[in-house]
C-alpha cells in the first residue's frame, strides 16, 4: 500500500537535496542560513511523524530565528540560457504544457482508481489519502515525462528545484503552517466566539444576514490566515453548522460546497496565500510581488456576492 508518508518523505528528500546544494554553493555568502532553514524543513517532512510535537515546534522557531526576519533572498543557480529557452519553445511549441496537464489529469484517476485496487487484500492507497498520493505520483509522472521532453538529466531538476524554492523563498513554508493555525484556531474555540459574536448583532431569524456573515466571514478569515481549508472549521463550527444548518434548517451539503467557494475568493485577495498569489509572481520574475493579487482583487469581490446570492437561494430550497 502506498502510504502518505511516503509523498511526505520524497518532498524531504527534496528539501535536504536543497540544503545540500546550498551548502556546497560557495559564492553563496548566506549559504549556511540557507543550508539550516532548508535543511531543517527538510527534517520536518522526513521524520515528523516520529518527532515529538514538541521537537517539531522548536525545529519550527530556530526556522524562523534563521531567516532574521527577513527573506532568505535568491540563489544563483547555472541554468539555460535565453536562446536556448526560446529555441526548445519553438521546438515544442504546445507540447510545452504535457507535463504540467499530467499533475491533474494523473491526480485526478488515481483518485479514482487506487483505492480499487486491491494487493494483498490491502488497497493500493486508502480512500482518504488517494487524492494527496494521486499528487504526489503525479509530481514523478510529470518530472519523467518533463525530462525525456526537454531531454534533459536528473540532476537538472534538482538544481531548477532549488532555483525555483529560493526564488519563492520561505514564504512556501507559509501554507503548512497557516493550515496548522486554522486547527489551532478550531481546538482553542475561536468558532464559539465567532457564533457568539454574530447571534450578539444579528437576530437568529435574519436569514439573509446570516448567510453574509458566513460567506463574508469566510472571505475575511481565509485573507487573514491565507488559506481557506484553515478558514472552514473556525466558520463552520461558529456559523454555518450552529445556525445555517442547525437553526434555519440548511443543507450541510450546500452550505459547505459554497462556503469554500466563498473562502476562495478570499484567497484571490489575500499575498498571505502565497502559493496561489506570491509564489506566480516570483516565478514569473514581475516587478510588483503583489501585483498578481491587485489584478484578482475585483474578480474576488465579484464571486463572493456571487456565491453569497447563491448560497441565499441555494441552501433552504434542497
Amino acid at each position: 500500500m502506498i502510504r502518505l508518508e511516503f509523498i511526505y518523505t520524497l518532498g524531504g528528500l527534496l528539501f535536504s537535496t536543497v540544503a545540500v546544494l546550498e551548502f556546497l554553493d560557495r559564492a553563496n555568502p548566506k549559504r549556511f542560513r540557507k543550508t539550516i532553514f532548508w535543511g531543517i524543513y527538510g527534517i520536518t517532512f522526513l521524520f515528523g511523524s516520529v518527532l515529538p510535537s514538541f521537537v517539531t515546534g522548536c525545529l519550527v522557531i530556530l526556522m524562523v530565528l534563521v531567516t532574521g526576519w527577513k527573506d532568505l533572498g535568491t540563489s544563483k543557480v547555472k541554468t539555460t540560457a535565453e536562446p536556448e529557452r526560446r529555441q526548445s519553445a519553438l521546438r515544442l511549441r504546445n507540447k510545452l504544457f504535457i507535463p504540467a496537464l499530467c499533475i491533474p489529469s494523473v491526480t485526478f484517476l488515481g483518485t479514482l482508481v487506487l483505492p480499487k485496487i486491491i494487493i494483498a487484500g490491502a488497497p493500493l492507497a486508502t480512500a482518504k489519502d488517494a487524492t494527496l498520493v494521486s499528487l504526489g505520483l503525479s509530481v514523478i509522472v510529470a518530472l519523467i515525462v518533463a525530462l525525456w521532453l526537454f531531454r534533459q538529466r536528473f540532476v537538472t531538476s534538482l538544481h531548477e528545484g532549488r532555483r525555483l524554492l529560493t526564488a519563492v523563498g520561505t514564504v512556501a513554508v507559509l501554507p503548512q503552517l497557516l493550515a496548522a493555525l486554522g486547527a489551532l484556531f478550531a481546538a482553542a474555540g475561536v468558532g464559539q466566539v465567532v457564533s457568539e459574536g454574530v447571534t450578539r448583532f444579528i437576530p437568529a431569524d435574519a436569514t439573509f444576514l446570516v448567510i453574509v456573515a458566513f460567506t463574508v466571514g469566510m472571505a475575511l478569515f481565509t485573507i487573514i490566515m491565507g488559506n481557506a481549508f484553515a478558514a472552514f472549521p473556525v466558520m463552520v463550527a461558529g456559523i454555518g453548522l450552529p445556525l445555517i444548518v442547525h437553526k434555519l434548517g440548511g443543507d450541510p451539503a450546500i452550505m459547505g460546497a459554497i462556503g469554500m467557494l466563498s473562502g476562495y475568493c478570499g484567497t484571490l485577495m489575500t499575498p498571505m496565500a502565497a502559493n496561489f498569489n506570491i509564489v506566480p509572481a516570483a516565478l514569473l520574475e514581475l516587478p510588483d510581488k503583489n501585483g498578481v493579487v491587485k489584478v484578482q482583487i475585483p474578480t474576488g469581490l465579484i464571486l463572493l456576492a456571487v456565491n453569497t446570492l447563491l448560497m441565499y437561494l441555494l441552501v433552504f430550497r434542497f
